[in-house]
């Protein structure tokens, strides 16, 4: 019975948000500006907004003259002082949350703050718009006749000053309403423990019970969990556990390197696979069609866009674009304005455009994930791309994967060095070391005229990790679980170094 009413409630909910929609599909450049207008008049009285002058700011070529380009080191003086109870620093609303976020490139936390209008109009209106979406396209979907598979964060919630910080799939799931919480597994309790193995044992023991119909994590830590429940249960493939599952909700890490794996244990061929692209500090894009791999920009959450284009960043002519500036096929770093008080803020993703009517997207990688230490700008989609490629072609699988520089020593050339540990080893390691080089030098042009005749790069070096590598990493790391992600790329040798000490210790 449950089932038709919860439907009838989705369907409503879709038709008023197709409406809604409609509108930034239609006109989304006025859209943004509308946004960015709302922004700024709400936060005029607020202590950065008197800094700035926001009442003064009546169009966006005054608001990109008055207000920096911030990153989080930047504005964190304002954050520890808002995480200590003072208010109307950045927003004007009290700030009761932060999401607490390591990220992959700086040992120090972060708090990234998480306003209530984030938390219901960006972070929740991105689930809900995720669910319409996938119902809209699969009008047959029977989504409710079961329950969610979730696998968020392993950080409790932690209170001080008035304020909570952790995880922000622990913020969300604390604040969960009782329809989302009812309709998802394993309950709060079990996807709120701190102790990452006790978790997955106590998510196995739960989840087995349900009716699962769909999964929401990110893959890497998600397919740990699938490995244990089919362990558990002594079983090849999912469908024999839940015979009505029917999509997979992704985010986080790239899918590419998993899909075949997901794939085996999945066999069914009308599985569907959802991307999304949220962050601590906001949900930005959601796959809106069945069996696509592009992510419409979400432009009405609250949050306005600019881009920089990645051959100007970092450098004297960085050039700042709002989003009627960008063009295709053109990798950019994404900056936001939100509506939990970040100002032009330098999030660290990378994308690339592949439609402006509408916007779409494909998140390329990190900022600071790259290696271009001798100019060849490999970036973390080459990496995954080739990756895929050559595994399908040898049949192999990988759980996870990092690269770093060789650096050049007197006559010596550099070169790549690639830790990559297999689920499903190729038959042949030298094979597979030629290939993964020849691929990324057919899909990176840069890359291919450092390697041309080992002029300035010799071939990557692979090392085969032992099993369970980067789980120990991540383990010592306290980074198990939840949205934390493997260093893919680096211009230091600092995770090869220190993921080689570990393989031998194993």
């Amino acid at each position: 019975m449950a089932f038709p009413i919860v439907n009838s409630i989705a369907s409503w909910f879709l038709k008023k948000r197709i409406h809604q929609m409609e509108l930034f599909l239609k006109y989304p450049n006025e859209v943004q500006h509308e946004l960015l207008s709302h922004l700024v008049q709400k936060s005029k009285n607020t202590v950065l907004g008197e800094q700035y002058g926001f009442n003064e700011i009546k169009n966006y070529e005054t608001f990109k003259e008055r207000v920096p380009i911030i990153t989080y080191e930047e504005f964190e003086p304002l954050i520890e002082r808002s995480r200590r109870g003072e208010n109307n620093l950045f927003w004007p609303t009290p700030i009761k949350w932060f999401a607490k976020s390591s990220g992959t490139t700086n040992a120090k936390s972060k708090f990234i703050p998480v306003s209530s209008e984030s938390l219901e109009d960006c972070h929740y209106a991105g689930s809900k718009d995720l669910l319409c979406l996938y119902l809209n396209n699969n009008p047959n979907s029977k989504l409710f006749t079961g329950k969610s598979l979730r696998l968020g964060g392993s950080k409790e919630l932690y209170k001080e000053n008035g304020t909570s910080f952790g995880d922000l799939s622990a913020i969300l799931i604390d604040n969960m309403p009782f329809w989302a919480s009812y309709s998802s597994t394993p309950n709060n309790e079990i996807s709120l423990m701190s102790d990452f193995e006790a978790k997955m044992f106590a998510t196995v023991k739960s989840t087995i019970k349900e009716n699962v119909t769909s999964l929401a994590g990110v893959p890497s830590w998600m397919l740990v969990l699938l490995n244990r429940v089919l362990s558990y249960k002594d079983e090849t493939n999912l469908i024999n556990i839940w015979p009505d599952l029917e999509v997979y909700f992704h985010g986080g890490v790239s899918f590419e390197p998993y899909m075949q794996q997901y794939q085996s244990i999945i066999p069914r061929d009308q599985f569907r696979y959802y991307e999304i692209y949220n962050a601590s500090e906001g949900f930005f894009a959601v796959q809106d069609q069945n069996q696509s791999k592009e992510l419409l920009l979400m432009l009405d959450y609250g949050i306005f866009y600019e881009f920089i284009p990645m051959e100007t960043y970092g450098t004297a002519n960085e050039k700042i674009i709002p989003l009627d500036g960008v063009e295709l096929n053109q990798n950019y770093a994404v900056i936001i304005t939100t509506n939990a008080g970040l100002w032009r803020y330098k999030v660290g993703d990378t994308v690339r455009f592949t439609s402006l009517s509408p916007y779409r997207i494909k998140v390329t990688g990190r900022t600071k994930h790259h290696i271009n230490v001798f100019g060849e700008e490999l970036i973390i989609e080459n990496a995954e791309t080739a990756l895929k490629r050559v595994c399908q072609e040898l049949h192999c699988e990988i759980v996870d994967y990092t690269a770093g520089p060789v650096f050049m020593q007197g006559k010596d050339q550099g070169a790549h060095e690639w830790i990559v540990e297999f689920n499903k080893l190729p038959d042949n390691l030298t094979t597979f070391k030629t290939k993964l080089d020849l691929e990324l030098q057919r899909l990176n042009s840069d890359y291919e005229a450092k390697r041309k005749n080992n002029v300035t790069l010799n071939p990557l070096v692979l090392h085969a990790a032992k099993p369970k590598l980067f789980y120990a990493w991540s383990k010592q790391h306290n980074k198990l679980g939840g949205q934390h992600k493997i260093p893919r790329l680096s211009n230091k040798r600092d995770y090869i170094e220190e993921l080689l000490r570990i393989n031998e210790s194993l």
